[in-house]
């Protein structure tokens, strides 16, 4: 039986998880879905960045607009996150949060710009009986850009 695949993702500034996560989609042919917080985030980079660091330090889990997919009717889940302030987006955390992840497989993978953290470390933990694989950390530049730091031929290595 071949296993369902959803991609879930989140993107704010410049969209370098949502062009992986779109990459990923375009070579599996699986489904796509983006996590969006129930009230968008506004101003600045600088805003924003200051603001997800207030909501991490706090371990706050924004309300999410409800996906037009459910997770449930999937295997294999891949869930893409860009890094704030070490760890995932707040929206992701509120994501895997509001779903049971016994018997799936998760496919974390993350966007940063030089600072991994504890990303893929933090899915895990959040994902409770669920099996892991294929994780990867894709580096963008440092100063918040668009700019990919990780080579395209790794990034095919993972997807292939």
């Amino acid at each position: 039986m071949e296993k369902k695949m959803l991609i879930v993702y989140y993107s704010v500034s410049n969209g370098n998880t949502k062009r992986i996560a779109e990459q990923l989609q375009k070579a599996t042919g699986a489904d796509i879905v983006r996590i969006e917080t129930a009230t968008p985030y506004s101003g600045s980079y600088n805003d924003i960045v200051e603001q997800g660091q207030r909501e991490v330090n706090r371990g706050y889990q924004p309300e999410i607009k409800p996906l037009s997919l459910n997770p449930a009717d999937y295997d294999v889940i891949a869930v893409g996150t860009p890094t704030w302030w070490y760890t995932m987006a707040p929206a992701v955390l509120s994501f895997l949060k509001s779903y049971d992840w016994k018997g799936k497989t998760v496919i974390p993978f993350q966007t940063h710009g030089g600072w991994p953290g504890h990303v893929i470390k933090d899915i895990k933990s959040a994902c409770k009986g669920a099996d892991f694989s294929h994780e990867m950390e894709i580096q963008f530049d440092s100063s918040g850009g668009a700019e990919l730091v990780t080579s395209d031929k790794k990034i095919e290595a993972w997807i292939t």
